[in-house]
Protein backbone atom coordinates (compact mmCIF):
# COMPACT_ATOMS: atom_id res chain seq x y z
CA UNK A 1 0.00 0.00 0.00
CA UNK A 2 1.31 3.37 -0.70
CA UNK A 3 2.10 5.65 2.30
CA UNK A 4 -0.16 8.69 3.19
CA UNK A 5 1.43 10.25 5.81
CA UNK A 6 4.58 12.07 3.11
CA UNK A 7 5.27 15.16 2.48
CA UNK A 8 2.47 15.61 -0.11
CA UNK A 9 -0.18 14.25 1.57
CA UNK A 10 -3.68 15.71 0.99
CA UNK A 11 -1.69 17.86 -2.33
CA UNK A 12 -3.69 17.95 -5.64
CA UNK A 13 -0.76 17.55 -8.56
CA UNK A 14 -1.40 17.74 -12.50
CA UNK A 15 1.09 15.84 -14.44
CA UNK A 16 1.22 16.25 -17.95
CA UNK A 17 2.95 13.58 -20.76
CA UNK A 18 2.18 10.97 -18.12
CA UNK A 19 1.59 8.09 -20.09
CA UNK A 20 5.57 7.07 -20.43
CA UNK A 21 8.92 8.44 -19.38
CA UNK A 22 9.47 11.02 -16.92
CA UNK A 23 6.14 11.74 -16.60
CA UNK A 24 4.59 8.38 -15.75
CA UNK A 25 7.25 8.26 -13.16
CA UNK A 26 6.76 11.67 -11.25
CA UNK A 27 3.02 10.26 -11.26
CA UNK A 28 3.70 7.09 -9.77
CA UNK A 29 6.42 8.81 -7.03
CA UNK A 30 3.78 11.66 -6.31
CA UNK A 31 1.11 9.12 -5.47
CA UNK A 32 4.14 7.20 -3.45
CA UNK A 33 4.34 10.75 -1.91
CA UNK A 34 0.81 11.02 -0.73
CA UNK A 35 -0.67 13.26 -3.32
CA UNK A 36 -3.67 12.89 -5.39
CA UNK A 37 -2.28 12.96 -8.58
CA UNK A 38 -4.07 13.91 -12.11
CA UNK A 39 -2.50 12.99 -15.83
CA UNK A 40 -2.91 14.26 -19.10
CA UNK A 41 -1.39 12.86 -22.18
CA UNK A 42 -2.74 12.00 -25.65
CA UNK A 43 -2.22 8.91 -25.42
CA UNK A 44 -5.92 7.37 -23.77
CA UNK A 45 -4.35 3.75 -22.92
CA UNK A 46 -0.92 4.11 -21.34
CA UNK A 47 -3.04 7.02 -19.18
CA UNK A 48 -5.34 4.75 -17.94
CA UNK A 49 -2.80 2.57 -17.59
CA UNK A 50 -0.31 4.34 -15.52
CA UNK A 51 -3.45 4.92 -13.08
CA UNK A 52 -4.44 1.73 -12.51
CA UNK A 53 -1.17 0.88 -11.15
CA UNK A 54 -1.39 4.05 -9.01
CA UNK A 55 -4.77 2.58 -7.76
CA UNK A 56 -3.89 -1.02 -7.59
CA UNK A 57 -1.10 0.66 -4.86
CA UNK A 58 -3.91 2.21 -3.08
CA UNK A 59 -2.98 5.54 -4.50
CA UNK A 60 -5.57 8.56 -5.74
CA UNK A 61 -5.03 9.52 -9.57
CA UNK A 62 -7.14 10.70 -12.08
CA UNK A 63 -6.38 10.30 -16.11
CA UNK A 64 -7.99 13.13 -18.25
CA UNK A 65 -6.97 12.29 -21.87
CA UNK A 66 -5.61 15.88 -23.73
CA UNK A 67 -3.46 17.99 -26.32
CA UNK A 68 -1.65 20.10 -24.49
CA UNK A 69 -1.39 22.67 -27.26
CA UNK A 70 -5.43 23.25 -26.99
CA UNK A 71 -6.09 25.53 -23.64
CA UNK A 72 -9.61 24.56 -24.39
CA UNK A 73 -7.70 20.83 -23.15
CA UNK A 74 -5.90 22.13 -20.72
CA UNK A 75 -8.48 23.55 -19.21
CA UNK A 76 -10.86 20.84 -19.54
CA UNK A 77 -7.96 18.55 -17.10
CA UNK A 78 -7.63 21.66 -14.29
CA UNK A 79 -11.51 21.65 -14.01
CA UNK A 80 -11.50 17.95 -13.46
CA UNK A 81 -8.56 18.45 -11.21
CA UNK A 82 -11.12 20.38 -8.97
CA UNK A 83 -14.36 18.78 -9.14
CA UNK A 84 -12.65 15.32 -8.64
CA UNK A 85 -9.92 16.76 -5.70
CA UNK A 86 -11.15 20.39 -4.70
CA UNK A 87 -8.25 21.92 -5.50
CA UNK A 88 -5.46 22.07 -7.47
CA UNK A 89 -1.80 22.55 -4.96
CA UNK A 90 0.86 21.98 -7.69
CA UNK A 91 1.52 21.14 -11.38
CA UNK A 92 4.65 19.25 -13.53
CA UNK A 93 4.48 20.34 -17.23
CA UNK A 94 6.72 17.74 -18.73
CA UNK A 95 5.33 16.98 -21.76
CA UNK A 96 7.52 17.70 -24.63
CA UNK A 97 8.51 16.88 -28.03
CA UNK A 98 11.74 17.33 -30.61
CA UNK A 99 12.65 16.63 -33.61
CA UNK A 100 15.56 15.00 -33.99
CA UNK A 101 18.47 14.53 -36.83
CA UNK A 102 17.09 17.48 -38.98
CA UNK A 103 19.19 20.27 -39.56
CA UNK A 104 17.87 23.47 -39.17
CA UNK A 105 18.12 24.39 -43.34
CA UNK A 106 16.47 20.82 -43.78
CA UNK A 107 13.59 21.77 -41.09
CA UNK A 108 9.53 22.25 -42.31
CA UNK A 109 7.42 24.67 -41.69
CA UNK A 110 5.26 21.65 -39.51
CA UNK A 111 8.25 20.26 -37.75
CA UNK A 112 9.10 23.94 -36.44
CA UNK A 113 5.30 24.34 -35.89
CA UNK A 114 4.89 21.25 -33.87
CA UNK A 115 8.17 22.02 -31.61
CA UNK A 116 6.99 25.13 -30.79
CA UNK A 117 3.58 24.30 -30.20
CA UNK A 118 3.89 21.69 -27.79
CA UNK A 119 7.39 23.11 -25.50
CA UNK A 120 5.80 26.58 -25.55
CA UNK A 121 2.68 26.92 -26.11
CA UNK A 122 1.95 23.86 -24.16
CA UNK A 123 3.38 24.99 -21.25
CA UNK A 124 2.02 28.88 -21.71
CA UNK A 125 -1.30 27.01 -22.00
CA UNK A 126 -0.97 24.81 -18.86
CA UNK A 127 0.14 27.52 -16.42
CA UNK A 128 -2.78 29.81 -17.20
CA UNK A 129 -4.95 27.58 -16.16
CA UNK A 130 -3.17 26.35 -13.29
CA UNK A 131 -2.24 29.75 -12.17
CA UNK A 132 -6.31 30.81 -12.32
CA UNK A 133 -7.09 27.56 -10.01
CA UNK A 134 -4.09 28.20 -7.21
CA UNK A 135 -5.03 31.20 -7.10
CA UNK A 136 -8.64 30.62 -5.86
CA UNK A 137 -6.73 28.44 -3.39
CA UNK A 138 -4.11 30.22 -1.83
CA UNK A 139 -1.01 29.32 -4.15
CA UNK A 140 0.90 26.47 -5.39
CA UNK A 141 4.11 25.51 -6.63
CA UNK A 142 4.67 24.74 -10.70
CA UNK A 143 7.57 22.98 -12.28
CA UNK A 144 8.17 22.72 -16.17
CA UNK A 145 10.23 20.72 -18.04
CA UNK A 146 13.40 22.55 -19.48
CA UNK A 147 16.27 21.03 -20.89
CA UNK A 148 20.67 21.62 -20.88
CA UNK A 149 19.08 22.97 -24.54
CA UNK A 150 17.29 25.71 -22.54
CA UNK A 151 20.60 26.70 -21.55
CA UNK A 152 23.38 25.79 -24.00
CA UNK A 153 22.74 24.89 -27.77
CA UNK A 154 22.76 21.28 -28.70
CA UNK A 155 22.57 18.70 -31.44
CA UNK A 156 18.91 18.40 -31.01
CA UNK A 157 17.60 20.96 -32.99
CA UNK A 158 17.53 24.49 -33.63
CA UNK A 159 13.42 25.00 -32.51
CA UNK A 160 13.91 22.73 -29.69
CA UNK A 161 16.76 24.76 -28.46
CA UNK A 162 14.58 28.26 -28.80
CA UNK A 163 11.66 26.65 -27.44
CA UNK A 164 12.95 25.37 -24.41
CA UNK A 165 15.01 28.66 -24.06
CA UNK A 166 11.55 30.06 -24.54
CA UNK A 167 10.20 27.81 -21.48
CA UNK A 168 12.76 29.06 -19.49
CA UNK A 169 11.87 32.55 -20.00
CA UNK A 170 7.89 31.64 -19.43
CA UNK A 171 9.06 30.19 -16.09
CA UNK A 172 11.12 33.51 -14.99
CA UNK A 173 8.07 35.54 -15.97
CA UNK A 174 5.72 33.63 -14.12
CA UNK A 175 7.64 33.28 -10.82
CA UNK A 176 8.07 37.55 -10.95
CA UNK A 177 4.54 37.93 -11.66
CA UNK A 178 2.98 35.77 -8.96
CA UNK A 179 5.56 35.18 -6.66
CA UNK A 180 3.90 37.47 -3.81
CA UNK A 181 0.39 35.68 -4.90
CA UNK A 182 1.64 32.63 -3.28
CA UNK A 183 2.96 30.77 -6.62
CA UNK A 184 6.18 29.72 -7.35
CA UNK A 185 7.67 28.64 -10.69
CA UNK A 186 10.69 26.72 -11.53
CA UNK A 187 12.56 24.66 -14.30
CA UNK A 188 14.08 21.52 -14.85
CA UNK A 189 16.87 21.88 -16.96
CA UNK A 190 16.97 18.01 -17.84
CA UNK A 191 19.95 16.33 -19.29
CA UNK A 192 19.68 13.31 -21.31
CA UNK A 193 17.59 10.46 -19.97
CA UNK A 194 15.94 7.34 -20.89
CA UNK A 195 12.78 7.92 -22.11
CA UNK A 196 10.66 6.83 -25.04
CA UNK A 197 11.67 9.76 -26.89
CA UNK A 198 15.18 8.84 -26.01
CA UNK A 199 14.80 5.89 -27.73
CA UNK A 200 13.36 6.63 -30.45
CA UNK A 201 16.62 9.24 -31.45
CA UNK A 202 19.07 6.41 -30.52
CA UNK A 203 17.04 4.26 -33.19
CA UNK A 204 16.73 6.93 -35.88
CA UNK A 205 20.67 7.51 -35.05
CA UNK A 206 22.30 4.79 -34.07
CA UNK A 207 25.61 5.38 -31.85
CA UNK A 208 24.29 8.78 -31.09
CA UNK A 209 24.30 8.17 -27.34
CA UNK A 210 28.00 8.11 -27.04
CA UNK A 211 27.41 11.24 -27.82
CA UNK A 212 25.15 12.04 -25.04
CA UNK A 213 27.56 10.31 -22.58
CA UNK A 214 30.31 12.29 -23.57
CA UNK A 215 28.51 15.60 -22.81
CA UNK A 216 27.61 14.23 -19.07
CA UNK A 217 30.17 14.10 -15.97
CA UNK A 218 28.47 10.92 -15.08
CA UNK A 219 28.82 9.55 -18.45
CA UNK A 220 25.03 7.88 -18.41
CA UNK A 221 21.39 8.61 -19.10
CA UNK A 222 19.24 9.59 -16.46
CA UNK A 223 16.21 7.14 -15.38
CA UNK A 224 13.27 9.15 -15.65
CA UNK A 225 12.38 8.89 -12.21
CA UNK A 226 15.69 11.11 -11.13
CA UNK A 227 13.97 13.49 -12.95
CA UNK A 228 10.80 13.19 -11.09
CA UNK A 229 12.45 13.62 -7.83
CA UNK A 230 13.76 17.06 -8.15
CA UNK A 231 9.99 18.18 -9.68
CA UNK A 232 9.09 16.28 -6.02
CA UNK A 233 11.18 18.44 -4.04
CA UNK A 234 10.29 21.77 -5.97
CA UNK A 235 6.68 20.93 -5.96
CA UNK A 236 6.93 20.70 -1.90
CA UNK A 237 7.53 22.55 1.20
CA UNK A 238 11.35 21.70 0.90
CA UNK A 239 11.83 24.41 -1.65
CA UNK A 240 9.47 26.92 -0.17
CA UNK A 241 12.72 29.84 -0.89
CA UNK A 242 13.06 28.55 -4.56
CA UNK A 243 11.61 30.65 -7.19
CA UNK A 244 12.51 31.42 -10.54
CA UNK A 245 14.57 28.77 -10.80
CA UNK A 246 16.10 26.84 -13.64
CA UNK A 247 17.78 23.34 -11.44
CA UNK A 248 19.90 21.48 -13.89
CA UNK A 249 19.45 17.37 -13.64
CA UNK A 250 21.82 16.63 -16.21
CA UNK A 251 24.79 14.66 -14.86
CA UNK A 252 27.24 17.70 -15.11
CA UNK A 253 26.63 18.27 -18.17
CA UNK A 254 26.38 22.20 -17.66
CA UNK A 255 29.47 21.75 -14.83
CA UNK A 256 32.00 21.58 -17.81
Amino acid sequence: MIEQTCAMSGRVVMITGASSGIGAAAARLFAEHGAAVVVTARRHEQLASVVKEIEARGGRALAVPGDIRRGEDVGRVVDAAVERFGRLDAAFNNAGQAVPGIDLHEMSDDDYDTVMDVNVRGVWNCMRHQIRAMLDTGGGSIVNTASVAGLIATGVGAPYVAAKHAVIGLTKAAAAQYGDRGIRVNALAVGSTLTEMMESVIEQMPGVEQTFFARAVQKRFAAPVEVAQAALWLCGDASSFVTGATVPVDGGTLAV
